[in-house]
């Protein structure tokens, strides 16, 4: 812990200048009652006596200070090891950087602002803590300024796209963060799907993008559309929730 040191006290300074400051004292008291400076005279002492006073009181204030200081440390102490192991290994790390000074007045203070949440002890305020912000897209133009690609195993959207079994974006439309996986699927000519295979110059596969996360109507809509742009096959969006689909 950062704790100040205390070594023996020096005595107390004796200099001319505390000497001529007492004997201006006594002066004023005796000009501040003329009539009566004879008899206050008589009840003022040397400035020899008052050294020497000065000197006995001294040692014996330092000693009744370092006392208070090392009960306020020991309380001080207690307290820090009352805390939960994980938070008092941290506050014993940020106590050793913190700037305020290494006395038991302050550390009773660092300890009380973190008691009562003044401060996060895992975000000191005496440290540069970037701000942390989502990175939200709005109104994209693109598929790849709206997401980035964070897996997948050969290529993603786009007319030169290989076929490939699945690939992995993410991105932030404004909801929340947007996780999708988008996998090539063959196309059931069958089927009465609102893409028909003659729109489309790849018409044997479709595209299909799972989305996971908070993602509203219009978002859906939104990455259907940014996705076919750069597509020459169909492409159908759909949410997926937790447990099933959607």
């Amino acid at each position: 812990m950062r704790f100040r040191r205390w070594h023996r006290p020096k005595p107390y300074g004796d200099t001319s200048r505390k000497r001529a400051a007492f004997l201006r004292k006594q002066r004023l008291e005796r000009e501040a009652l003329p009539l009566f400076a004879d008899e206050i005279a008589a009840g003022q002492h040397s400035v020899e006596e008052e050294m020497a006073c000065r000197a006995v009181w001294w040692d014996e204030a330092e000693r009744i200070r370092r006392d208070q200081r090392a009960v306020w440390w020991r309380k001080g102490r207690a307290r820090l090891f009352a805390l939960p192991d994980r938070l008092r290994a941290r506050v014993r790390e940020i106590w050793r950087t913190c700037p305020y000074p290494a006395d038991p007045a302050s550390f009773a203070d660092f300890l009380y602002q973190i008691a009562v949440g003044k401060f996060d002890p895992w975000r000191p305020p005496w440290q540069f803590h970037p701000e942390r912000t989502a990175r939200i897209t709005r109104g994209p133009s693109t598929f790849g300024e709206a997401f980035r690609r964070i897996g997948g195993r050969k290529a993603g959207i786009g007319p030169g796209a290989l076929d490939v079994d699945e690939m992995l974006y993410c991105g932030n439309l404004g909801s929340g963060i947007l996780f999708l996986q988008s996998r090539l699927r063959p196309v059931d000519t069958g089927s009465n799907v609102h893409f028909a295979a003659s729109h489309h110059v790849n018409a044997a596969q479709r595209l299909e993008i799972e989305i996971r996360g908070a993602c509203s109507d219009v978002e859906l809509a939104l990455i259907e559309r940014l996705a076919q742009a750069t597509e020459t096959r169909p492409v159908v969006a759909r949410r997926v929730v937790m447990g099933g689909q959607s």
